[in-house]
């Protein structure tokens, strides 16, 4: 919990000297950002990688270290498939929504079909919440 508290007030920084380096026209600021988003990536992959070390944390009690490491695999891997089906989710949304706005304002009676089409995207984010669910549940 530590570690937020440093950690947020210096990505707030981190942003704004982002944002500003933007409004500044040129490659250059382009080139800060694109820097600054593979040092995040960068770093997001050595968490990922400490994360899913199955090593035990010490060497008294391995059995525990090991059973905590599946664990923690699981929760990691029903957080990707959340996130992942919410990403795709969203994307489907989006296209679909724009479509079916534009035949409604065309064609007002085929509301019902359009909405029909963009529920079927939104549950894309269903089945990402439920191998989530069956993740946790065998972890």
């Amino acid at each position: 919990m530590i570690v937020w508290l440093i950690v947020l007030p210096v990505v707030a920084v981190v942003l704004a000297v982002g944002r500003g380096l933007l409004r500044r026209s040129g490659h250059t600021a382009l080139r800060w950002v694109l820097a600054t988003n593979s040092l995040l990536f960068m770093g997001a992959v050595a968490l990922l990688s400490v994360a899913l070390d199955h090593r035990p944390a010490q060497a008294a009690a391995p059995a525990a270290a090991a059973a905590q490491g599946s664990g923690s695999a699981a929760l990691i891997g029903a957080a990707i498939s959340v996130a992942g089906a919410s990403i795709g989710a969203a994307i489907a949304v989006a296209y679909t929504g724009a479509a079916a706005v534009a035949a409604i304002s065309e064609r007002p009676e085929l509301f019902g079909r359009a909405m029909v089409i963009v529920g079927l995207a939104e549950g894309i984010a269903i089945y990402g919440l439920v191998v989530a669910i069956i993740l946790i549940g065998k972890s």
